[in-house]
């Protein structure tokens, strides 16, 4: 009877330390398996990927994005060394103009000198343009020419006039005088004086003691449809050579210049 209570009791005991072995191991792996499962996800949330792993697709969609970017830098590379391509041609062009413009400059010096020692040239009017501009302004246009005898650059001091029947009216010169040695440009702009409708236009000149008058007749022209709206858009006077001294028209009526 002793020895069956013994054996009961060693059965308890072995059940027991079973019991706990297990309930030790369960708790043990519940906690590897949470530290495990946290690592992962501390990992993923700094690496900023999905939790799911890497699929054909996504491989696909990855690999897609890549080759776009590639693209992106290819073209802006080829982009980039167009732009060179053109920069160091304008540089060039540039290079060229301003050869071409010093040659110009010493061949003009070159006339002018021998001008000068074979008795110069007398001041003369090569060409004269009135131009029509908006808001009822004109652009006054005069080429004059001149070489002293001396070689030296001389004080050129224009002046124009519009004349109608009985009135005159007396176009303001800015600046008032012009160097000229050579060929002097002159340009300029004023705004028609309110109901004065001008017939005639008077020019003067007076540089190193020579003096001249011409008279021109204001003639109605062609309308002109390629005007721009306002002044702000022509800023600047136009300094090309006159070519030709033919009529002009302005948007509404039209002004011209025509030896008499």
């Amino acid at each position: 009877m002793r020895q069956k209570s013994e054996l009961s009791g060693l059965l308890i005991a072995f059940a027991i330390s079973l019991l706990l072995v297990a309930l030790l191991a369960l708790l043990f792996g519940q906690r590897i398996g949470y530290q495990r499962a946290l690592g992962k996800s501390a990992l993923q949330a700094r690496a900023g990927v999905p939790s799911e792993a890497l699929t054909a697709s996504n491989v696909k969609a990855l690999n897609s994005k890549i080759q776009t970017l590639q693209t992106a830098v290819a073209n802006a590379q080829q982009e980039r060394d167009i732009s060179l391509s053109n920069l160091d041609g304008l540089r060039e062009d540039l290079d060229s103009l301003r050869l071409t413009n010093l040659q110009v400059q010493q061949q003009d010096e070159f006339l002018i000198k021998e001008l000068a020692k074979r008795g110069g040239a007398d001041l003369q009017l090569i060409g004269i343009q009135i131009a029509p501009l908006p808001e009822n302004a004109f652009e006054y246009r005069f080429d004059v020419g001149m070489v002293d005898r001396s070689g030296q650059t001389k004080k050129l001091t224009p002046k124009l006039t519009l004349l109608d029947d009985v009135n005159m009216v007396e176009v303001p010169i800015e600046p008032a005088s012009y160097d000229i040695n050579g060929v002097a440009r002159v340009r300029g702009r004023f705004i028609m004086p309110k109901d004065f409708k001008p017939k005639q236009i008077k020019v003067e000149l007076a540089a190193a003691g020579q003096n001249i008058e011409q008279v021109y007749d204001w003639q109605e022209g062609e309308r002109l449809d390629n005007l721009p709206y306002s002044l702000a858009e022509t800023p600047n006077t136009d300094d090309r050579p006159i070519q030709d001294s033919s009529p002009v028209a302005s948007g509404v009526s039209a002004a011209s210049t025509t030896t008499p």
